[in-house]
C-alpha cells in the first residue's frame, strides 16, 4: 500500500529522526547533503563548518529538507519540509539551538559529527565555547509518503 502521511506522523518522523538531508541550490548548482539535525515542530536546527552548503544556503536561503525511515525497500516513511535557511550568530538564539542539538537521545555509537563538544557523551554547560555555524530551517511546508508492505518478504543467502 502506497500513500500519505497524515499531519501527525509526519510530525512523529521528523522528531525521531537524527539524520536528514538539506538540499539548497545557487548559481544554477544544487547541492544536497547529509545533516544531524533536532526538530522542535516549528525549525529543525544544525550544526555545521563553513563549507559548500553554508555558502549556498547564504546566498539562497530557501532550501528543502528530507528526512526518511526505511525498514527496507516496501516498508518506508519519507518527509519532504521546505523552508528558509537562518543562521544563528547571536544570543540566545544561538545558545537555544545548541540546546536543543544536545538534547537528542543519540546512539552510543555515532558519528562524530553528531557529537558537539568534546566531552560527549557529556555536556558541556558553556555551550559559547562550541565553534561553528548553528543555523535552523523555519519550516514553511511539509508533505509525506509512505509504503506498507503486508507480504511476507524471504532473502536468499
Amino acid at each position: 500500500m502506497f500513500g500519505k502521511l497524515s499531519p501527525e506522523d509526519i510530525e512523529i518522523l521528523l522528531q525521531l529522526q537524527l539524520v536528514g538531508r538539506i538540499g539548497c541550490h545557487a548559481k544554477d548548482v544544487t547541492y544536497v547533503v547529509p545533516i544531524s539535525y533536532a526538530y522542535d515542530g516549528t525549525y529543525i536546527y544544525g550544526h555545521t563548518f563553513e563549507g559548500m552548503k553554508v555558502e549556498m544556503m547564504r546566498k539562497n536561503p530557501k532550501v528543502c529538507f528530507q528526512a526518511d525511515d526505511t525498514r527496507d525497500l516496501s516498508n518506508w516513511q519519507s518527509v519532504v519540509v521546505w523552508g528558509e535557511f537562518e543562521e544563528l550568530p547571536q544570543e540566545p538564539e544561538r545558545t537555544q539551538a545548541l540546546q536543543k542539538l544536545m538534547e537528542r537521545k543519540l546512539p552510543l555509537i555515532s558519528s562524530e559529527t553528531m557529537h558537539l563538544t568534546s566531552q560527549w557523551p557529556f555536556r558541556d554547560e558553556d555551550v559559547s565555547k562550541i565553534s561553528g555555524i548553528v543555523f535552523r530551517i523555519r519550516v514553511t511546508e511539509k508533505t509525506g509518503r509512505f509504503e506498507k508492505s503486508t507480504e511476507k518478504h524471504f532473502f536468499a543467502s
